[in-house]
């Protein structure tokens, strides 16, 4: 299993850091409206984050990305997940839906180097 990585700010100690794309939205709320977007974030923040409380090896990993360089960082969270497959596969799961909110409301006034690690998390 290859995982490509650029820009980790993908997920990280306060959870995920995903914030701006968003998954599947709240009844009633167009899922790129803003009320949409902050309820699916919500989501899959909650579900990362206690994903990672149960698997302290890949909340550690992904808590010191945050502060490593980009290469480091990149370097390490591969290794991590690529030793942990099944850890990647259920974390790529609790993050899918973002995909498909992406697709349908784009990414305009997210930074560059978040989506590029998300999209690289995804792709794996």
């Amino acid at each position: 299993m290859r995982i490509k990585l650029s820009g980790i700010a993908m997920l990280g100690g306060a959870g995920i850091v995903f914030a701006g794309i968003a998954a599947a939205p709240v009844a009633g709320a167009a899922p790129c409206s803003a009320s949409g977007a902050t309820a699916t974030i919500g989501a899959v923040s909650t579900a990362a984050s206690q994903y990672l409380a149960g698997h302290p090896g890949a909340d550690q990993t992904l808590s010191n990305a945050i502060s490593q360089s980009p290469d480091d960082a990149r370097a390490s969270v591969r290794a991590y997940f690529t030793s942990h497959p099944d850890e990647y596969v259920a974390l790529k799961g609790i993050t899918a839906p973002l995909v498909g909110l992406q697709n349908e409301c784009g990414t305009a006034g997210l930074p560059v180097n978040l989506i590029d690690a998300f999209n690289e998390f995804q792709a794996g």
